[in-house]
């Protein structure tokens, strides 16, 4: 039985030219390699499975090679580069930094590169995972990378260059490797599947490719074990059971029950995808992402950005004409802040229900039969009563009543007149008020009305208070007092919410009838009450039913330290008042703890 080899080695490239989604970078190297012009160092860095140090080994071969093309190739024909696919050349050196990231692993290095060449004309050093180096060890490196031998060339690869030591970046070429795009990963898994003869769906390539996260060797790593699971002919169905990847029909089909407000058929979709085994959180990520694609296929300048397969965005566009574009950024609104708040919620499913609920609700008219009662009709619906109050025709006139009549008497008696009046009474040119002697009122009714005694709502700083008020010269307690003081407090408005907090703190006693004095802690505080002295006295006033009433603001200027005494002392003090608990302390030996 022949011996298996993955495919991620097995298909792992040879020469520039197989490198897949790095042309940019491979031409330069190419360049280089023709021209003769080579650095001492080199920084290969990207995410990983993108070919850093598959490009290094295919660097350091070409620049040994005796005979190479002229495209920068090497030839894989002459003794340096048989050496070097068979896996002997003494000039290529390979170390993982990850394992070997001390200062003698690093002084053992630099021991070799005395040593020159015997085949070829450089010697390689390739240095992979460099940011595991030690500081030390990088401190050892650093003089060699600075002035190497003439026959030295290092190649450092890494996936994270901000932990690399700035003095190493400013002696190397960077070159920045990019992360292979859905496309191009495609394009490779088709070719290893034709030539390993394994059968294939595009859009199970497409998954395939979307779960690597454009890194080229998790995408072979997935291809070997959806064709071992898919045996020899890999399919959409096969593939999103075998990785566990949640079918994008569900993306789809809430989308579309969402535009139709169907809240409860999205439900039972959330309940089939939870009861799959999936994660709510992630769940609503795949439906944010699923809605960008859509919003991004709906303008043919952004439809490049989806890394899906032709025959997903077709969908997409699809779907994208009956999606309107309000309810796409509103959606993806919802779905971010429900993203945000996931980990901090303790009941994540009904979040999540809420979220989705929200989302089917976007589209949903605000007014309409049976859409409910909406918090914008409130509105309208005043809107409307307004309008059916204002008179606009003439009213018959009625006796002027004897009595004034309340507030709710008035309004029926405007309805009752408005349901009494024919509509042909209504005339574009002549448009009579109603009089205020046809409800029951007059001008001598309303000044006995305003005449009348009634509860005055008076609030320090407020503007209009009544300071003639005729009021009596009554005695007040000092229960009273402290009421109407705590009322008047409640009562003040917002902007003296900050001083109306202080004086709720505050204690104010009658000093000598009507005379109120309140001590304030400080002169600050003072000053604030000062301001609205004028408006405190005139409400104690009204409210005390006392018009000699005055205020004294004081500052405590001689406040008593109060002592903070121990337990021993606090028992001391209590032995003086009660020589009980003495007695009981003695008579069951008890001691103080």
């Amino acid at each position: 039985m022949e011996e298996y080899i993955v495919s991620a080695r097995k298909y792992r490239p040879m020469s520039f030219d197989a490198v897949v989604g790095q042309s940019a970078l491979t031409t330069t190297l190419k360049n280089a390699v023709k021209s003769g012009k080579l650095a001492h160092a080199y920084l290969f860095c990207g995410p990983r499975g993108v070919g850093k140090t598959t490009c290094a080994r295919i660097f350091a071969k070409a620049i040994n090679c005796q005979n190479p093309t002229s495209e920068g190739e090497a030839c894989n024909e002459c003794e340096s580069c048989q050496s070097f696919n068979e896996q002997r050349s003494l000039n290529i050196f390979e170390l993982d930094a990850a394992s070997n990231n001390s200062v003698e692993h690093i002084k053992t290095l630099m021991e070799q590169t005395r040593i020159p060449p015997q085949l070829g004309r450089y010697k390689v050093f390739i240095i992979d995972e460099v940011h595991m180096l030690s500081t030390a060890a990088f401190n050892a490196f650093l003089k060699t990378l600075e002035e190497p031998p003439a026959h030295v060339i290092f190649i450092l690869a890494t996936t994270e260059k901000h932990k690399i030591l700035p003095t190493i970046l400013s002696r190397c070429q960077i070159y920045d490797f990019e992360r292979m795009t859905v496309a191009n990963t495609v394009a490779h898994l088709k070719h290893v599947a034709e030539k390993e003869g394994i059968g294939y769906e595009e859009e199970a390539l497409a998954v395939i490719a979307e779960k690597a996260d454009g890194g080229m060797r998790d995408a072979l790593s997935i291809f070997d074990q959806t064709a071992s699971f898919c045996q020899g002919n890999i399919t959409y169905q096969k593939v999103i059971e075998d990785l566990n990847v949640l079918d994008s029909e569900y993306y789809f089909r809430i989308v579309n029950h969402s535009l139709e407000n169907k809240v409860s058929d999205v439900m039972v979709l959330l309940n089939d995808v939870i009861g799959k085994g999936f994660d709510g959180g992630l769940f609503i990520q795949g439906l944010a992402k699923h809605v960008r694609n859509v919003l991004m296929a709906k303008d043919a300048q952004t439809l490049p950005l989806l890394e899906v397969s032709q025959q997903q965005r077709d969908r997409y566009q699809k779907q994208a004409q009956k999606c309107p574009t309000p309810f796409l950024y509103k959606a993806l609104q919802v779905m971010n802040q429900c993203d945000i708040n996931y980990r901090q919620s303790s009941n994540k499913r009904l979040l999540v229900e809420l979220t989705l609920i929200e989302v089917a609700q976007i589209t949903q008219p605000e007014e309409g039969p049976g859409s409910g009662r909406k918090p914008r009709r409130l509105k309208t619906l005043f809107k409307k009563l307004m309008q059916q109050s204002k008179p606009t025709t003439a009213a018959p006139q009625v006796a002027a009543a004897p009595a004034a009549p309340s507030s709710a008497s008035v309004a029926e008696k405007v309805s009752a007149q408005q349901k009494d009046v024919p509509s042909s009474a209504t005339t574009e040119g002549a448009r009579t008020a109603v009089k205020a002697s046809s409800l029951g009122l007059s001008w001598n009714n309303l000044r006995k009305m305003s005449a009348a005694p009634k509860k005055m709502n008076i609030l320090p700083g407020t503007p209009g208070l009544d300071t003639k008020a005729k009021v009596e010269n009554a005695e007040f307690s000092q229960e009273e007092l402290e009421l109407q003081w705590m009322s008047m407090c409640n009562r003040m408005p917002q902007t003296l919410v900050g001083i109306a907090t202080r004086m709720k703190n505050m204690n104010p006693v009658i000093a000598e009838m009507p005379k109120v004095e309140v001590v304030v802690g400080n002169e600050l505080i003072r000053e604030e009450l000062e301001k609205i002295h004028g408006s405190i006295v005139n409400t104690l006033k009204v409210y005390l039913h006392n018009s000699n009433i005055t205020l004294d603001i004081r500052v405590d200027e001689h406040r008593e330290e109060v002592k903070i005494m121990t337990r021993r002392e606090q028992f001391e003090e209590l032995t003086k008042t009660n020589p009980s608990v003495e007695k009981l302390r003695i008579a069951f030996e008890l001691e103080l703890a």
